[in-house]
């Protein structure tokens, strides 16, 4: 039986949600599993892709190079002990296709460091096409996190 559009939106909101949670909870190992093995992540600014500039602050075309970002991030990478909170808004369905569906959802991030100082570190939407596998259910085949901000702190180390 297909999907109503209330119970896409809800599944939709309940794969964001457990996306966020992952992230906030510091479960980075988790992340990757939220895409397809043949995905795109995209970290950029509104006027790249307003441009359509492929360049992006972070950028991973695979779900191998998700978890070489995790592993460096554990393992090489030096930087201030922070963690996140997500607050994502409601997606909307942009359409559908044979590669997914296709959505937008707002989201604002907050950043904690180490001292306990809160910040606001990101606001923006993502632009998702999302597969609906039977096997796992709805995952990311693309994920842009497109930043409000032309300014983006050097820090972002964990994926939005």
């Amino acid at each position: 039986m297909p999907d109503t559009d209330a119970a896409l939106l809800f599944r939709l909101s309940a794969l964001n949600t457990a996306y966020a949670s992952a992230i906030d909870a510091g479960r980075l190992e988790d992340w990757p599993d939220f895409f397809v093995d043949d995905c795109l992540y995209k970290v950029t600014t509104a006027a790249n892709h307003a441009e359509g500039l492929a360049a992006g602050i972070v950028y991973a075309d695979s779900k191998g190079m998700l978890k070489d970002r995790i592993a460096a991030l554990r393992k090489a990478n030096i930087f201030e002990r922070q963690s996140y909170r997500h607050l994502i808004g409601m997606p909307s369905i942009l359409g559908r296709d044979s590669g997914g569906i296709r959505c937008e959802t707002p989201f604002f991030v907050a950043r904690i460091v180490r001292d306990g100082a809160m910040s606001l570190f990101a606001t923006g939407r993502y632009l998702d096409l999302v597969r609906d596998e039977a096997t796992y259910g709805l995952r990311f085949v693309e994920r842009l996190a497109i930043c409000d901000s032309q300014r983006i702190d050097t820090l972002l180390a964990i994926p939005l």
